[in-house]
Formats: C-alpha cells, sequence, structure tokens
C-alpha cells in the first residue's frame, strides 16, 4: 500500500495564491487542505474518516495560522480520531456552550441555589458572593484555572472561619458551572484551602467577666438601645441571634416571661424575667416606637429592603461593643455577645446555681437517657436561678459588695 503523501504545500505557494486571490483548494496532504474562498479567506480545514463517515474541521485562518503550526494541529487532531474522539462533533459541542463570566455565574448561582438556602446561609455566602466578584467576576468561567483560585483566596486575606465560607462559595459556584455543563470540571478540585492559609488555630476560649468588669460593662457610655440590650442578654443568658431577633409579641411583660420561638440553635423556650429585666425591657420598647422588634433595624437601606420594618442586623451589638471598647477604653477586656452566656453560666456557679440547672437557663438540653425522659421545664428553678443573678448583677451596676445569699441545697 503506497504511503500518503505530506507536506505538498510550501510558505511560497501560499503567499502566491493569496496573491492571485482565486477560489482555490489545495491539499498538503494526509486530509490538510488550504482553501481559499470567494471573498478571499484563507482558512485551513483538516478532512478525516470518523464512524465511516467523512467529516471537516476547521483549525484556522492562514496567515494567523501558520502553514507550520497547521500541519502540527492537524497532527494533533488526527490522534484524537485514532483515539476514537471526533473532534468535530467536540467543537461543535464547545461552540454550543455559554460562554459566561464569573460575574453572571454568580447572579445565575443567587437565583438558582441561593434564594432557597436558609437566611443566615444567604448572608455569608452573599456577602463573599461580593468579593468573588470583585476579584474575579470579569473572567470567562472558561479560563478560570486553579491557580485563579488560590489567587483569589490569597487576595482577600480574611480570618480563618471567613475565609473557608469564601472557599466554600467558589467551590459552590463552580459546582453549579460543572452542572449547568458550561465547563467539564471544577477548578477548585485539588485546591487545598490549609495549604494557602495555613490550619485553623485553636478556637478561641470563651472568658468570663470578674466582678468589677461587670460593673463596667453594667454602665457602659454607650447608645441607650445598646446599653439596655447587653443588660438584658446578660442577664436572660440568651443565644444574641434570639435577641436581636426578638419579636415584641413574644415578650410577655405582664407574666414576666420571653418566649424563645425554636430555631436551629435550640427548641422554642420561655424564660422568666426578673423585675429589673422587666424595666429594661420597658426602655427598650420606648426606643422601639412602633417597631414590631424589640430591636428595630436603624439604617434606612436595611428598612426599605424589608419593607419599613425589620430588625438589627446581627452584627449590630457586637460591632457596639467593639466601638464603645475602641473609644472610651474602659477597664474591660474585649469581649464577644457569646461570652456572656459563659458569663452567667459561670457566676450562677459561684451563687450556687446548680449544674443542671444553670445549664437548662442557657437552653442547653440535658445529655443522655434523662435529657430524652425529662420533660419538666424546671420554670421554678430557672425563676429563682435568673432572680438571683439579677439581684447580683444590680449589686455590681451600683458597685456594691455582693452580700445575697446563694441558693440553699442548688450546688
Amino acid at each position: 500500500m503506497a504511503k500518503r503523501q505530506t507536506n505538498l504545500l510550501s510558505d511560497i505557494e501560499l503567499k502566491h495564491l493569496v496573491r492571485i486571490g482565486s477560489p482555490v483548494a489545495k491539499s498538503d496532504g494526509a486530509g490538510l487542505t488550504f482553501t481559499l474562498s470567494p471573498a478571499g479567506t484563507a482558512t485551513w480545514v483538516l478532512r478525516f474518516s470518523h464512524g465511516g463517515r467523512r467529516h471537516e474541521l476547521t483549525l484556522g485562518n492562514y496567515p494567523d495560522l501558520a502553514l507550520t503550526a497547521a500541519r502540527k494541529l492537524a497532527a494533533a487532531k488526527r490522534v484524537e480520531v485514532q483515539q476514537g474522539t471526533n473532534p468535530a462533533v467536540e467543537k461543535r459541542k464547545e461552540r454550543a456552550r455559554k460562554d459566561w463570566s464569573v460575574r453572571q455565574l454568580a447572579k445565575d448561582y443567587r437565583e438558582r441555589v441561593l434564594a432557597e438556602l436558609a437566611d443566615s446561609t444567604q448572608q455569608s455566602y452573599g456577602r463573599n458572593l461580593d468579593r468573588v466578584e470583585r476579584g474575579m467576576g470579569s473572567l470567562s468561567v472558561r479560563v478560570v484555572t486553579a491557580a485563579d483560585i488560590v489567587a483569589e483566596i490569597e487576595r482577600t486575606k480574611l480570618g480563618w472561619v471567613e475565609e473557608f465560607t469564601h472557599w466554600c462559595v467558589l467551590k459552590a459556584i463552580f459546582k453549579h458551572a460543572v452542572g449547568k455543563r458550561l465547563i467539564d470540571a471544577n477548578p477548585c478540585a485539588g485546591v487545598v484551602l490549609e495549604a494557602i492559609i495555613g490550619k485553623r488555630p485553636p478556637v478561641r476560649k470563651r472568658l468570663m467577666l470578674t466582678d468589677d468588669e461587670i460593673h463596667v460593662l453594667m454602665n457602659a457610655k454607650m447608645r441607650d438601645v445598646n446599653l439596655f440590650a447587653l443588660r438584658v442578654c446578660v442577664a436572660t443568658g440568651v443565644r444574641i441571634s434570639e435577641l436581636y431577633t426578638a419579636r415584641r409579641e413574644d415578650v410577655h411583660l405582664d407574666e414576666a416571661r420571653w418566649h424563645i420561638p425554636e430555631s436551629k440553635t435550640g427548641p422554642a423556650m420561655d424564660i422568666p424575667l426578673a423585675p429589673v429585666v422587666i424595666e429594661w425591657f420597658e426602655r427598650l420598647f420606648e426606643l422601639a416606637a412602633t417597631s414590631d422588634y424589640v430591636l428595630p433595624a436603624r439604617l434606612s437601606n436595611r428598612l426599605e429592603r424589608y419593607d419599613g420594618d425589620t430588625h438589627v442586623s446581627k452584627d449590630a451589638i457586637r460591632e457596639a461593643i467593639d466601638y464603645w471598647i475602641e473609644n472610651h477604653s474602659p477597664e474591660i477586656r474585649r469581649f464577644t455577645p457569646h461570652d456572656l452566656r459563659s458569663t452567667m453560666k459561670s457566676h450562677m456557679r459561684k451563687l450556687g446555681v446548680s449544674r443542671d440547672i444553670s445549664e437548662m437557663c442557657l437552653n442547653h438540653k440535658l445529655t443522655g437517657v434523662e435529657g430524652i425522659y425529662d420533660q419538666y421545664t424546671y420554670w421554678d428553678e430557672r425563676k429563682a436561678a435568673l432572680e438571683l443573678w439579677a439581684m447580683f448583677l444590680t449589686a455590681r451596676m451600683r458597685n456594691e459588695q455582693w452580700n445575697v445569699t446563694p441558693l440553699r441545697g442548688a450546688a
């Protein structure tokens, strides 16, 4: 069998054909053909057989794709054919794919996926989607590589927990791109977060504010709404999310009871309110005016987003604490709202409140079999413990020495 001739054309001949300008099709051998259209467009075409049928694949235009480069590309495509792939079909598939930018991908993810997730996830993912759009929004989804993912993570320099969320968002949106067949593989695959920003630092230990620090806290020089919110928070031991989302209708001052609805952080619970805590709630109600929320939003753009009434943002109280400490330099260690729960827990034990009752005051479920079968709410016991704790807080607010007798038999 005669060997097929190849490399039949030369650069001189090609330039001559282009100069003449007449439509032509000249073979270079092995299926590679130089064509010149009536409009004067010079193109390389590869003709090949696949599955018993003849196919054509446009490789590119001459002189952008020079003779030598055209031969190399044709040889690579012939190898694909030998391996069972039809390069003409693959090219049509690639052309059919949408060439989205990362910004367009993020928009589609927000509409189709993020909108169905929990509110807290929408908030944390939403702000990190904003970061991704700012950092790589103009890039084509098709060209994003693992190196681009690493560069995006290195660019932001966030804290470890927030960077982990940033990383999760990157994986999620490119998984979405794979699902839409915009790309074949997730560029995040194989990228290890710890290799970029190191291992997660040890979890911060919760602190217990001292007696003197409680005195400083109870008299903090901050706006009334923030001060009374912190007093309620430390007096009741609630999670900060339970306070900033609290609605008026759930605070029954005439019954000295605050109902906490069920949430992902804990079951529904009624909290007994000590007399002084009722006074603090009354002050918050005055400051809230006509809002349905105990701590209504303060920013006009947030109010506009929620039809004129909603609660403060999740960071409002923490930011108020940070601003107070940074600008007034009180004699108190930096703390978070969650540290107020550990403060209550620790001081209750010092006051003689039993471990189980102090745990129930924090809405922690009893462990083991006892937690399954013991359905008693311990209302009276919790009421006594919280009133004792409120008396201690009031004494420290006045800078008085603590002289209230601990609960008898509670240890």
